[in-house]
């Protein structure tokens, strides 16, 4: 099984930042195309960033769509399994009191939902821009009371990786799991991140490292 690589680390060390953030990147891509098209464009003071690092810059091989096979169950864990060591080590490093959030985008959304069903919630929030879960609704997955922890999904009905539907089930399924959710389809929309999304982060971070949970503002 593959061992991924060492992350990159962006903004605030750890100890002296409000918030923590890991972000993970999508299929064929790195934690450097993150800083460039999501993480570098935050303006957000206070926040430590961890960006995880995928072996041949993919976190399991099948399309996330695709039923699971052992091969993606042992690919998919291992790629787990590495996730939680980085957030246990940011936080000893940072402090377990200390705001968390987890997304990433496409793949990257993906994975970070799979971890919140195998390991939330935590104390912060979660971001999956453009994601779903991996598997289809037949195989046997986990499950978590996520309560109430917010949740920010997005999608679009001309994404090439995650259908309409995919979305609708990732949307039912933090449902399910009592997550505090936020969902934005964008019609038309291509492959990326997109200024709304990124405001929609950079808003939650900012809740986060104010002492505020996110969502929690109703407009007038």
């Amino acid at each position: 099984m593959a061992i991924h690589g060492e992350p990159l680390t962006a903004g605030s060390a750890p100890a002296q930042a409000d918030v923590l953030c890991v972000f993970i990147h999508g299929r064929t891509q790195s934690p450097e195309d993150m800083i460039e098209q999501i993480v570098g464009r935050l303006a957000v003071p206070g926040v430590s960033f961890c960006l995880p690092r995928a072996t041949g810059n993919t976190w399991y091989a099948s399309r996330a769509t695709d039923a699971l096979t052992e091969t993606t169950r042992g690919e998919l864990k291992a790629s787990l399994d590495y996730l939680d060591g980085l957030v246990g080590a940011l936080r000893k490093a940072g402090g377990a009191h200390k705001p968390l959030l987890i997304g990433g985008f496409s793949q990257g959304a993906c994975l970070s939902l799979e971890y919140a069903m195998a390991y939330g919630p935590w104390n912060g929030a979660m971001v999956n821009l453009t994601g779903c879960r991996v598997g289809q609704s037949q195989d046997e997955r986990s499950t978590r009371d996520l309560d109430g922890m917010p949740v920010y999904l997005t999608g679009s009905d001309q994404d090439p990786w995650i259908p309409v539907s995919a979305f609708a089930e990732a949307s039912e399924a933090l449902g399910r799991a009592r997550a505090r959710l936020r969902c934005e389809l964008f019609p038309g929309r291509p492959h990326q991140a997109s200024d709304m999304e990124v405001e929609a982060l950079e808003a939650m971070l900012r809740d986060l490292a104010e002492g505020s949970r996110p969502f929690r503002r109703v407009a007038a």
